[in-house]
């Protein structure tokens, strides 16, 4: 993976120019120098939502329930507590408009949240969207994400990723090495879960399976969306009781909402699994 100095290294000298001009013009620029879209802050029918194109939305929440998970995948990407239902660490790729980093604050006591967002206006927005200041269990910095990942081995008891820009995947999040670093940077037994939104999942899982193994991961489907959520693990997948003890780690609020997507997932991983790239 290359480093900040070593993507400097490499760029051209447009792009440098397109940088330089950028900065002259006032648009963000993530950490390693790139310009960013701005991110915009919409409020329509009770909803808030994060824009980066106009029709776009990358993140929705209700304004009265900002803690409430809305958008079904983000409800399967915690399936990933079923193989460790009260992670000492969990790290969080892509911060959005936080769904889950809410959900995990305030129903998962214990558990500290290490989240990395690129887009300083993001960042900046939190709390428009709820997003508790950080605290002891909860950091939020401002990384490229595969840095962030590849500079933390052993860390992560779980780890989310969730990173899109306007595009889709960035091209950083949707190489082997990013996925490779994703499998370095949990301890023992520990598990990712990953979103995949859009009609081309099969490299990524390519990528996931090449990095933890080919039995060491499972896609779940999003039946309602052109969604799906790949789960990959270091050791072994989730047994008996795995679900209970979920479920029992979270607030008896928590487990009231999670419990059906927990439910599913687990479902899932007990059949022989029918999705092949």
């Amino acid at each position: 993976m290359a480093t900040e100095a070593g993507v400097a290294a490499r760029e051209p000298w447009w792009q440098a120019l397109a940088e330089a001009w950028a900065r002259l013009r006032g648009v963000p620029l993530d950490p390693l120098g790139r310009p960013l879209p701005r991110a915009r802050v919409r409020r329509h029918d009770g909803f808030v939502s994060l824009q980066f194109v106009r029709g776009q939305t990358q993140s929705r929440m209700r304004g009265n329930a900002p803690e409430h998970l809305l958008i079904d995948y983000t409800r399967t990407m915690l399936g990933v507590l079923l193989w460790n239902p009260r992670p000492a660490r969990v790290g969080i790729v892509g911060l959005g408009g936080g769904s889950q980093v809410k959900f995990l604050h305030r129903h998962l006591a214990g558990t500290r949240l290490e989240v990395v967002e690129n887009h300083p206006g993001v960042i900046a927005v939190r709390r428009e969207f709820g997003i508790p200041d950080d605290d002891a269990r909860l950091e939020v910095v401002l990384d490229d994400g595969a840095r962030f990942v590849a500079t933390r081995p052993g860390r992560f008891d779980l780890l989310l990723v969730d990173g899109y820009d306007a595009r889709g995947i960035p091209a950083s999040l949707a190489t082997v090495e990013f996925h490779r670093a994703c499998r370095a940077a949990l301890a023992p037994g520990g598990a990712l879960a990953s979103n995949l939104h859009g009609d081309q999942p099969a490299p990524h899982v390519e990528r996931l399976r090449e990095a933890f193994g080919e039995g060491r991961v499972r896609v779940v489907e999003e039946p309602r969306m052109n969604n799906r959520v790949v789960f990959a693990w270091v050791g072994d997948a989730p047994g008996d009781g795995a679900l209970d003890a979920a479920c029992n780690a979270l607030s008896a609020e928590g487990a009231r909402e999670l419990r059906p997507a927990l439910a599913r997932v687990a479902r899932e991983l007990a059949r022989p699994d029918p999705w092949t790239p």
